[in-house]
Formats: C-alpha cells, structure tokens, sequence
C-alpha cells in the first residue's frame, strides 16, 4: 500500500524514511525519490483554502469551526481516512504558530490541544486494538515484547508519517500527542524521545508560542511518564535561559503593531507557566521552591515568574517564606505585572495556610499598603477579596473592620460596586465564615454599611441568604440584641419582598425556611423574652413591641411553602399572642390556621417521598384543640365561634376512603367540650381570662356546649353505623371501644342517656367477636375500681351491665 494513503509500509520504506527523518544520518537529499517528495507535499499542501478561512473569522465562528474540525477528525477516523485524519490535526497544529490576534492565543492553545488530545488516543487505541488476538489480551502494563510486529509496524508507520511534516510547529506538536505510543517499541522510548522533543522547542522564535508548546509537553510527559521529572525539569530550565526573550525588541516591535499593552500581554504566559511550574512541583521537596526561589532572584525577581513560583508550589511551603517572598516582590519591577497581583497569589496561599505567627502583622501591613494605594476599583476589590480571608482568619473584629470601612471607602466612589458584586458577595461570606456569634458581627461598626452596598436586589437577596443560613446553623442561644434583631427582620423582610409570581418553587421553598428559620429562634422568642422581663405587666412601649413582633409573623408566614409549616407557626404565633394578652391578634392567627386546613392536599413531601398527609392533621388539630380550652369567646362572635369553624371545615374536609381520622378528631372535640364544661379550667394563661371566667358557668353557655356535643356524638354514631360491614367490623369494634373508653372518662354517666350509650357502645364492641378480650377485661376491672371511690357508686350499676363475651 502507498505510503500518503495507508497505514502500513515496505521494510525498504521504513529503513528509508528512517534515515531522512529519524536518526539523521547523512543522505543524499539531492537524490531523493520522487515519492518522498508526493508524500510531503501531500501532507504540507493540503486544504489551504480551509486554513487561510479560519484567518478572519470572528471568535465565536472561529470557536465553531474548530470543533467542526473535531468532528472531522472523529468522523475521518471512523470512516477509516487515517491520512485525511492526519492532515486535519496538522492543519490545526499550524493554526498555533500564528499570533496576529495575540490576547486570542491562549484560548486557541486549549482549542486546538484538545484536538491533539482525541487524535493522540485514536492512534494508541487503533494500535492497542491491534495487539489483541484469539488467544490472549496485552495487558495494562505490558512490555514492548508483548506487541506483536504488525502493531509495531503501524506504530513506526505513524512516526514516519508525522517525521515528514517539513514545518517545526506541527511536527513538533503532532508527535507529541502520541508520545504514548512509543510503549510499544521500546521501554526507553519515552525517556529518549522526551529531551529531543524539549530540544525542538528551541527552533520556536516567538517566546508566547514556545511557551505554551512547553506547557503542552510538561501535561503530555506528565500522563504518560510522570516519573520522568528530570525530562521535564530540563524543559522548564531551558524556558528560564530564553525568558528575557518577552522583553526583546521583535516582542515589542509585535505589541505595538497590534495596539496591545505590555499588562495586558504578560498575564498570557500566565496560564502556560502555571502548568509548568505544578507540573515539576508536583510532590517536589522543599528545598527545589528554595532553589526557584533563588533563580528568580537571578533573574532580577521578574514579577511574572515569581506570580507562577507561587501558584504552583504547596501553600504550606509560601507560607513560611511569606516575608522573604514579600521582600521579593518589593524589588519586583511593576512594569507589565503590577505588584499587587503578586500580592493577591501571596493572599491565596495564606488563606489556605499559616504563616509564622510572629510574622502575621506585619504581612497584613505590608500587603495592605500595596493594595490600599491602588486606584482602579476593579484591582482593588480583587485583591481585598483575597486579604479579607486572611485578616478574619488570624485578626479581631478592629482589623476586620478597618479592611470594610477601607473596602467601602474606595467603591463607593462613583458607584464602583456596582461592577464589583461577586467580590463584594465574596467578602460579606468570608466575613460571616469566620464570624459565628452575631452579637461581634453586628457590632463591628462598618458590616451594616457594607450591606448597603448591595442595591441590586437579586444580588441583595442572596447576600441576605447568606447571611441567615449562618444565622440558622450556628446561633445556638437566643438572642435579645436589638440591633441584631432589627438587622435580621431587615434581611428577612428583603428577602420575603423578593417573591413574586415568577419565583420558581425551589427558590420560594429555600426563603421559606430561611424565614421560618428565623421566626422560630427569634420573633416570637423574642415577645416571649420581653412578656417575662415585664413579668407579664407590659408598658405601652412594650405592648407596641410585641404587637409588632406578632404582626411581623402574622404577614411573613402566608410566604412560606410547606402547609404544616404556615399550620404550625400560626398555631405557635397566636399562642405567643394570647400569652401576651393580644387577644384580637390571637383570634386572627387561630382564623387563619382554621380557612388554612381546607387546602391540606392529601398527600405531603417528606424527604422526598410522597406520604398521606391525615396523620399530621390530625396531630395539628390535637394540639388546636388543647389551646382552644383557654381561648376566650370573641364578644362579636358569639358562643364557642371558634370550635363551631372548626367543626364545619372538618365536616367539609374530603377525607381519605376507609379512614377513621374524622372519628378520631370528632372524639377529641368531645374531649375539649367536656373540658370547656367544667367550672374551673384546667389550665390558664395569666393575665388572660377563659370562657370559665367570662361564662361563670352560665346555664346557656352550657347548653350550646351540650348542643354541639350531642352534634359531634351523632356524627360519631352514624359512621359507626357505615361500618357494619364485614371487611370493616373490626374498625367498628375498635372505634366503638374507643368511643366508650372517651364517655367514661369525660361523661357523666348518671346521665340515663349516656349511661345507655356507653352500654350498647360496650355490646357493639363485642358484638362480631371483633373485640381485644384482654382489653376488655382490663377495662372492666377499671370500672369496678373507680366504682369504689366516693361519688363514684354509680359505676358498681354500670359493671353490672357490662358482660364480657367469650369466643367459641
């Protein structure tokens, strides 16, 4: 097969091509053949059309007709076009000697390697897939004797081909993304092919463009050869003898032809030396940060270099050396890389580690010197981003205050922090990281005109989000501060006005429980601090405050998401009310809860599962009823209003097939009657008067309440009915036992009436064998026991009517 369009060659060919391209022995290029020739000019002339399109493009289209590339290659190799393959990463790889748009150069850099990258594993997995016969696999770790010699024939093939490229660049760089491939030729290989290559990269003029062919070897060396760091040592040693090269007069005759700035060109080598320095930094001691150290030094602490020294090595190295880095920087020269972004790696590295305690200080004081005196905003705030971590880490409260009021002092200006809001957001964060206890936060004097910085509301809400999550997670007491408290019902109120019709759920959901959050440990704690330090005598101003606290819940809670969240906090905020004699209040926070039961769905989301919501209303309404006994009438709204709305939003609640949550509910309305009906209550709130204070137990207050009581019992005896069924007659038995269980303790049972029900109630029970004997027993027994305590005698009458049935 020709040579240009197959993978496979003559012997003859090889030890050819070898000659010319390889070992570089004399030959006699005068006389070379005719296909030798076709060969390269095949590979060095083809497309030219596409190549000269990509010169004008805008970015984006050039971005677009890139990865088109990308999938040629991908589609080439697929349709078995190995050499149009070839040829396409070759036209690429030329791409990256052109630097007419210079500040493009680094992202073309990634743009096109990444093309290398998928053509360097095609060709290892074509030939590894080669290796693979009938009887065995080659393994992970194999030796070049495992490959068998087709698949090292088609590896030569592939050097050969990538030999005969004439220009420097795309050789250089079409070869190196199958380094890997020299495995299965030999085992030293890589380690021979390593210094030629580094020795290539001398051939590149343009110190950008070899810069960043150096970064490709260093990634490519390291995934292949990691434990060849001499190879890699010597690439970056040969950088440092050609690095004065960006300050020849051919670099700055290129920047003043494009109208580019020195500032602006240095920091593109940033990207490419980083790589370099982590790549030889990589698990490297000590002691070679100190010998980069020193080579700076030699090369008169070049400000570029010294920013890569330092965002490579481990931050526990810089740290040490913090003020011997400092006093480098120092003697740095500004021009093309201004200090202070030295300054800001220095910032990086200190706020992953400690520098010497003894020197903190004055590292704070020599950084913010420089940082303070910078004029551009932008600069400014990205440096004080860094530093603010460092000041709140090893600092109090007087130092962090100082790096705020400096920080508003140079944004306000202009409205600069307008442009400035991730910083900004990033500042306020690591404030409050460091600072858990917010009776400190708040008094450092400037955090509250920090805050005032963020106008733009998204930008103000998540700040604010920030800020209670903090509060929520880590304020453990409560709080009587007022300036926090104030603060905080600020920041809840931000975020509570963020809401509207497009707020998605998620976000609502989030503000909820932030709001809640903030609720339950703080306002109607709150009001319930100020009713105990007024030993509940409130004065004018303090009755103003809690009606405040409770008017702040009444209109946060209706923006919370979680029905039984609003349930709960209107129940616990109309108790906190009644507890500090707002009655009128308490009264709409009960009402609100009551229309709130109707839109109880079905069925509620609990940790990400759906699960019938029944249960959790009926231990609401439980605990509803318990704080109605001492809920005075309202004087407008006639006897027991509040009971008889909650009996007709129960009455109309859809309740679930086959449940009996209604009869239970109506049995704990019994219960609550039966307790309204006492003379005394059993439980008060002070300074509060109940229905047996307002009442005295009038005649007519107890025959509305015996009215609805008869109501709910009639309600409670007609679904008993409905369950004489037999898939349903052990519910009756258990409901009618428990009905009965609920007559004799709350009843008077020298009521014929009564005395009648609870024995047919005790026959119904028994009635299909359906009953718990033991129970059964155990209660009769009772009844007979309290039959003997005095007033009680008419219970021995009750026994006696009511038999135990056995089972046959």
């Amino acid at each position: 097969m020709p040579f240009p369009g197959g993978e496979l060659v003559s012997e003859k060919s090889i030890l050819c091509d070898m000659n010319l391209f390889c070992l570089g022995k004399a030959t006699a290029t005068s006389a070379m053949s005719e296909k030798v020739r076709t060969r390269l000019e095949e590979l060095d002339d083809f497309e030219e059309g596409s190549q000269k399109e990509l010169l004008n493009l805008t970015q984006q289209d050039y971005v677009n007709r890139i990865e088109e590339l990308n999938q040629s290659l991908k589609d080439a190799w697929a349709s078995d076009q190995k050499v149009k393959a070839l040829k396409i990463v070759i036209q690429c790889s030329k791409l990256l000697s052109d630097t007419s748009v210079i500040q493009f150069y680094p992202s073309k850099f990634v743009l096109i390697t990444d093309i290398l990258d998928t053509f360097g594993k095609l060709v290892y997995e074509r030939i590894f897939s080669m290796c693979v016969d009938n009887r065995s696999v080659l393994p992970d770790h194999f030796s070049p004797e495992n490959v068998n010699d087709t698949a090292k024939e088609t590896c030569l093939n592939w050097f050969f081909k990538i030999a005969s490229i004439r220009e420097l660049i795309p050789r250089f760089y079409v070869e190196a993304s199958i380094l890997k491939c020299n495995k299965f030729l030999s085992k030293t290989g890589i380690s021979e092919c390593l210094p030629r290559l580094t020795c290539m990269i001398r051939g590149i003029g343009d110190p950008l463009v070899s810069v960043y062919a150096r970064a490709y070897l260093c990634r490519v060396g390291m995934e292949v050869a990691p434990h060849l760091k001499e190879s890699l040592n010597k690439n970056f040693f040969d950088f440092l003898l050609t690095f004065k090269q960006i300050h020849g007069d051919t670099v700055q005759n290129q920047l003043v032809v494009q109208g580019v700035e020195l500032p602006s060109y240095l920091p593109l080598y940033s990207p490419a030396m980083d790589w370099i320095f982590q790549c030889i930094s990589y698990h490297a001691p000590e002691a070679l940060l100190t010998e980069m150290m020193e080579r700076c030094k030699k090369l008169g602490n070049n400000a570029l270099l010294l920013n890569s020294v330092m965002s490579a090595f481990r931050a526990e190295f810089i740290a040490t050396r913090s003020m011997d880095f400092i006093g480098m920087i120092k003697e740095c020269d500004e021009s093309g890389f201004p200090k202070h972004l030295l300054f800001r790696s220095l910032g990086l590295n200190l706020a992953l580690a400690d520098p010497p305690e003894g020197d903190r200080l004055q590292i704070l004081n020599e950084a913010w010197k420089v940082i303070t005196k910078l004029k551009n905003p932008q600069d400014y705030v990205n440096c004080a981003e860094v530093w603010v971590e460092y000041t709140c880490k090893h600092f109090t409260k007087r130092e962090v205050n100082t790096v705020l009021a400096d920080v508003i002092k140079h944004m306000t200006p202009d409205r600069a922090f307008e442009d400035s809001y991730p910083q900004l957001q990033s500042i306020i964060k690591k404030v409050i990281a460091h600072f858990h206890d917010f009776s400190v936060l708040f008094s450092v004097e400037k955090f509250l005109p920090f805050l005032d910085m963020f106008q733009k509301e998204s930008v103000r809400v998540e700040v604010c989000k920030c800020i209670m999550e903090v509060f929520i997670k880590h304020q453990q007491e409560p709080t009587k501060d007022p300036v926090i408290l104030n603060a905080l019902l600020h920041v809840c109120k931000t975020m509570h006005d963020s809401v509207n019709a497009l707020t998605l759920e998620d976000e609502k959901r989030m503000l909820a429980y932030l709001i809640n959050g903030f609720i339950k440990m703080s306002v109607n704690r709150l009001a319930m601090e100020t009713r105990k330090v007024m030993k509940g005598n409130h004065s004018r101003k303090t009755a103003a405050f809690v009606r405040a606290c409770v008017a702040y819940c009444f209109i946060t809670i209706p923006s919370l998401v979680g029905i039984f969240t609003r349930l709960n906090l209107y129940l616990h905020s109309g108790q906190v009310a009644l507890a500090n004699q707002c009655l009128s209040q308490a009264d709409a926070f009960f009402k609100a809860a009551i229309s709130l039961i109707p839109e109880v769905p079905k069925t509620i989301n609990i940790d990400g599962k759906m699960r019938p919501s029944e249960s959790f209303l009926l231990e609401f309404l439980c605990n509803f009823f318990s704080t109605l006994l001492i809920v005075p009438d309202h004087p407008e709204h006639g006897v027991l209003f509040l009971v008889r709305e909650l009996l007709n939003v129960i009455q109309d609640y859809t309740w679930e097939d086959n449940s009996d949550d209604k009869i239970r509910i109506y049995t704990c309305v019994l219960h609550l009657l039966s307790a309204m009906s006492q003379e005394t209550y059993l439980y008060h709130i002070d300074k509060v008067d109940s229905n047996d204070s307002l009442y005295g137990g009038d005649t007519k207050f107890l025959a509305e309440n015996n009215k609805l009581c008869e109501t709910v019992m009639a309600q409670i005896l007609e679904h008993l009915k409905t369950l004489a069924k037999d898939e349903a007659l052990k519910r009756q038995s258990s409901l009618g036992l428990s009905f009965f269980n609920s007559i004799l303790a709350h009843g008077d049972l020298r009521n014929n009436r009564l005395n009648q029900l609870s024995v047919n109630l005790w026959h119904l029970a028994q009635r299909h064998g359906c009953a718990d004997t033991r129970t059964m027993v155990k209660t009769l027994e009772y009844i007979k026991k309290r039959s003997k305590h005095p007033d009680m005698g008419h219970l021995s009458e009750l026994a006696l009517r009511l038999p135990l049935q056995t089972r046959t």
